[in-house]
């Protein structure tokens, strides 16, 4: 799923309140923890995903966004090494496995600098980026963990990268 984002031309102050705006934007659903937190739900093509945007020492934005799955421990293996071969094919952030509870997460973050000021566009951009990347290779990770597949095959069923022009 490529998101398609209400489009805003709006810079904030605080990132967080460009995020909040693109949600609004969207209908999604979300809850804001303070000035430097917020959660939101989208509704994907596979599941649902918890999108948390966190301001770190207001000079980093880091996203993370959670699928609805656990590894089991017999498939944790063959599932890092899908996520090796997955994180290969990403232009920005990564997919990590939580290894205390086998979860799934895609992660990003978003240096600023002394300028704190982001624009919709920025925002929408890296939120764009973390949803195509999740609904991308979402079947690749029920393969290995519920089809019983290797992470080769996951990848070669599910994972089209084309290359050159139609």
């Amino acid at each position: 799923m490529t998101a398609t984002l209400a489009a805003f031309e709006s810079v904030h102050d605080n990132p967080i309140d460009a995020i909040e705006e693109l949600a609004n934007g969207n209908e999604w659903p979300f809850e804001r923890s303070g000035e430097s937190e917020i959660n939101i739900c989208v509704a994907g093509s596979w599941c649902d995903y918890t999108l948390s945007i966190t301001m770190c020492d207001s000079s980093i934005l880091h996203l993370t966004a959670a699928f609805d799955f656990r590894a089991p421990k017999p498939r944790r293996v063959e599932l890092c090494v899908l996520l090796a071969l997955v994180n290969e094919r990403l232009a920005l952030g990564h997919f990590q496995l939580g290894s205390a509870d086998g979860s799934i997460h895609y992660r990003q973050s978003t240096p600023l600098g002394s300028a704190t000021r982001l624009g919709s566009d920025q925002c929408g951009s890296m939120l764009n980026a973390a949803l195509t990347a999740c609904e991308r290779f979402y079947p690749a990770f029920q393969f290995v963990l519920w089809g019983g597949k290797t992470a080769e095959e996951a990848v070669e069923a599910a994972i089209l990268d084309c290359h050159g022009e139609a």
